[in-house]
């Protein structure tokens, strides 16, 4: 018999849980500190909210000033009403707002800034200077705050309207600080929100300054033009103008040609009472409006305006109020889908029946004097179902029996190589049988101009193509950075593009890069570069599509912080320049794009991680047959 002996330990009470009271108020600095961690993101947030309250406060100038993309100082100068010495001190206290008196009237918001968070939020994580002045009063007020401690205030001379400066953004919080990118990428963030602000209102001139070098210069506008300022000339003409009415939203706007299309967002707006907002439901129905029109892996660029009852939406689900929920979601999916295929036939974008093509079907038309013809019918009167000479005719359209002999090839062992028959055929070697002549034979076939198939000792192989192409292009491009020995191909006719400004700004950080690995861009002024040489060995047509692609993949990997600048630009680069799903290779081609899949350090998965080659085992085939 064992018995068994069990020993129950009590474990004493942690000393907090026995206290009585251990609930407490947060001081009011801690307070804020959190608050501004929802609203103050970045310095492109600080932007955001200190622009909008420039706005509602009727402003027809605003200029905004960054250095160090926002690090070190961001001012906002406007032409506003500006605020009294009492405002001016209130507005830093917490849900301190001028726009909302009572519960209701967050459903009747048509302003930007009104819950009172943002200067409360930006004085406890900054050193703040606000100079203010009402037009009729001959003094204004200047105010200091660092860290929500007010320092001084004092009466200044100052123009009318106001001024935030900004400086030392998270300087109390280095834990926040430290997760800052770099100048350039939150400069980036800084123009995207720009932008936004800028495409909702165009009756307002806005000036973008950094490091004392003028990025935008917009003057007061219609909205088409403004759109050009800040895209570029080339945009003019992918822009068709969509405009509905009915008793539910309003939609305005333009939206692009879909031979336009890129690949990753970028020129994608939603504004709703001239407020931006993303709203992926909406965007949903635009991409089926241009359901079969689209390039694949493309989306249409679009600047669309709802003007809908504020009391039918609500503004109030987020922090940074980007996010807005409509009670007729359902009805402006509907509104919207109809709004943009309009808008995309009447500008014969859609695609229509051709009737003056040689296939088109002819109507015979009859007339009254034309004589009525006897149906006329012709057959052999010789022919006897049952002759044995007529069952198989000698002529036919199929070559009659002809194509009965030698079937029995069709199953044969030779008819469809499945299995390899030498050490060529393994996977760890060459995959080409040559025959006598030292030439490769057909070995290679190609599926769907999407995979490679090749026999191999173990069963079949087959290789993606695209896929394979990003890990040589990878591979040789991170040895070029290694050995800082470019590949490039010159242009005959050196190409240029315009970009815009965030485009622009992307390449400039990375130019020096691009030149290791063989690109020849020279910075031709005013968001403008001159493209004379690119890497070799690309499938894009010309350096403008290689380009384009590249900036796309690069911008959309933009959050990795894991992976290094040369590394993204490697990966970015190979994704742009490897062959395209639906391009059909010669035997050449594969031969060599195989040959240089096993030579690379890792040939069984792309630069992204996702699977290149499979093979199915001859075991695995057999079952397909039982």
């Amino acid at each position: 018999m064992i018995i068994l002996t069990f020993e129950i330990l009590y474990a004493p009470i942690p000393e907090p849980l026995i206290m009585s009271d251990i609930i407490h108020l947060l001081p009011d600095s801690v307070a804020s500190q959190i608050a501004a961690g929802e609203v103050i993101q970045r310095p492109a947030s600080v932007v955001k909210e200190l622009v909008e309250n420039s706005i509602d406060a009727g402003s027809t100038a605003i200029r905004v000033i960054a250095r160090d993309g926002g690090k070190t100082l961001i001012q906002i100068v406007d032409n506003g009403c500006g605020m009294s010495e009492t405002d001016a001190r209130m507005s830093f206290e917490r849900h301190a707002t001028s726009k909302i008196r009572e519960a209701v009237d967050l459903f009747a918001i048509r302003t930007l800034g009104f819950r009172g968070e943002a200067l409360a939020s930006v004085a406890s994580v900054a050193q703040v200077i606000l100079r203010t002045r009402k037009p009729e009063n001959d003094l204004g007020t200047e105010i200091i705050i660092a860290g929500s401690k007010v320092e001084s205030q004092n009466p200044v001379s100052c123009a009318s309207g106001t001024s935030f400066a900004v400086r030392n953004l998270f300087f109390n919080v280095p834990a926040r600080r430290k997760f800052l990118k770099t100048n350039n990428a939150e400069l980036k963030h800084i123009i995207y929100e720009f932008q936004r602000i800028a495409l909702a209102n165009p009756e307002v001139e806005f000036i973008l300054e950094h490091n004392d070098s003028e990025i935008y210069s917009l003057p007061r506008t219609n909205l088409k033009q403004r759109i050009i300022h800040i895209f570029g000339k080339g945009i003019n003409q992918n822009l068709t103008n969509i405009d509905t009415v009915t008793s539910i939203v309003r939609i305005s706007g333009f939206v692009g040609k879909p031979e336009l299309a890129r690949r990753t967002p970028g020129e994608q707006f939603f504004f709703v009472n001239n407020r931006f907002m993303k709203h992926p439901y909406f965007h949903k129905a635009v991409l089926s409006a241009y359901e079969k029109i689209l390039p694949p892996e493309t989306i249409p660029s679009y600047f669309i305006y709802l003007e809908a009852d504020p009391d039918t939406i609500d503004i109030n689900i987020h922090p940074t109020k980007t996010e807005i929920k409509f009670e007729n979601e359902l009805a402006i999916f509907q509104i919207l889908l109809a709004a943009t295929r309009e808008a995309l036939g009447k500008f014969n974008l859609m695609p229509s029946i051709d009737f003056n093509r040689e296939s088109s079907v002819e109507f015979p038309v009859y007339r009254r004097d034309d004589p009525v013809p006897v149906p006329q019918i012709s057959y052999n009167r010789n022919y006897n179902p049952f002759d044995e000479e007529h069952r198989i005719p000698e002529k036919s359209g199929h070559d009659g029996g002809q194509n009965l002999k030698h079937w029995e090839k069709l199953y044969s062992p030779e008819g469809i190589p499945l299995e390899g028959s030498g050490e060529s055929a393994k996977l760890t070697g060459h995959s080409s049988m040559p025959n006598g002549n030292g030439k490769p034979t057909d070995s290679f076939i190609q599926l769907k101009t999407r995979y490679i198939l090749t026999p191999v000792k173990s069963g079949l192989m087959m290789i993606d193509q695209r896929r394979a192409h990003e890990r040589i292009l990878y591979e040789k491009y991170i040895r070029s950075f290694a050995m800082n020995y470019p590949v490039a191909q010159r242009s005959l006719f050196p190409e240029t593009i315009e970009l815009d400004q965030a485009d622009y700004l992307i390449l400039r950080e990375i130019m020096e890069d691009l030149h290791t690995i063989g690109f020849d861009i020279r910075d031709f002024g005013g968001n403008t570069l001159v493209i004379a040489g690119y890497p070799a060995e690309i499938s894009k047509e010309t350096p403008r599509d290689l380009l384009e692609a590249f900036l796309d993949h690069y911008k959309s990997t933009g959050g990795d912080i894991k992976t290094g600048v040369r590394e993204r630009i490697a990966r970015s680069l190979a994704v742009a320049g490897a062959v395209n799903y639906g391009e059909t290779l010669s035997q050449e081609v594969m031969q060599e794009m195989v040959d240089h899949l096993f030579a690379c350090e890792s040939p069984a998965y792309s630069p992204s991680g996702k699977p290149v080659v499979v093979i199915m085992g001859i075991e695995e085939i057999e079952k397909k047959f039982k």
